[in-house]
């Protein structure tokens, strides 16, 4: 069982076949947006299919467009059980709206508590700030999308019940592998985050998670047959959560 919980279908060049593909290989995707006026132009092509979902995003590094968009996502809240790409970046790209970041961020999280919602996070820079957030805020279920921060604040992160999301790209680095390690294996999910992510030269597709697979499974000394079944116990556990 292919699981995919963060991919951008609708940034491809091609996103119906590149969905059409999807859907033909039988895999579970959670797709991302990364603004609401994205979701209401995607949500007609999804809204049919069981195995790839299409989340309601308001993207950190979109924020000059939060304020104008805002009232979208309010319209489309109850059309998804997931949220993302959301959450908050203080890199160097994004630290110029700091403050629009968390202020719109906050106002999900309030919107969210109390509702059975998945969200996908984006956390780079501000992972203790995006934590504190959510633990202020009681969110139940969220996953912590190519997490690159600390390694003792995974602690943290575990404490809370979270999930993390982990690519080809993290693999490939020491720093990534690190991080990967430190995760118990019952919290982890997999994820490619195309197209940001390339392989042989060429954006990474849906579902092409193979090479996590086979790093989990010389790490936790399993088969890969054995990683997928608990990469789709994670995911099973964390979808039934929205019941």
């Amino acid at each position: 069982m292919i699981i995919d919980t963060h991919c951008h279908i609708d940034l491809y060049q091609n996103p119906k076949k590149v969905l059409q593909d999807c859907v033909n290989a039988d895999m579970t995707v959670l797709a991302m947006t990364n603004l609401p006026s994205h979701f209401e132009m995607g949500y007609i092509h999804f809204i049919s299919l069981k195995k790839i979902r299409l989340a309601l995003g308001m993207h950190p590094l979109m924020a000059d467009f939060h304020k104008k968009e805002f009232d979208l996502f309010l319209k489309n809240f109850s059309k998804t059980s997931y949220i993302g790409e959301v959450g908050l970046d203080f890199s160097k790209e994004g630290i110029s709206t700091k403050d629009i970041q968390i202020d719109t961020f906050s106002k999900i999280l309030t919107i969210i508590s109390g509702q059975k919602k998945i969200l996908s996070i984006h956390s780079r820079k501000a992972e203790k700030e995006v934590l504190d957030l959510l633990l202020k805020n009681n969110i139940q279920s969220a996953i912590f999308h190519w997490y690159s921060g600390g390694l003792n604040l995974i602690d943290s992160i575990v404490e809370a019940g979270y999930y993390f999301s982990v690519n080809p790209a993290m693999v490939k680095s020491m720093s990534g592998r690190k991080i990967i390690s430190k995760i118990p294996r019952h919290l982890i999910l997999t994820e490619t985050d195309g197209p940001f992510i390339d392989e042989k030269n060429h954006p990474i597709k849906p579902g092409q998670i193979q090479a996590v697979i086979t790093f989990l499974a010389n790490e936790w000394h399993l088969s890969t047959w054995e990683v997928e079944r608990v990469i789709s116990f994670n995911f099973l556990k964390l979808i039934n959560n929205l019941k």
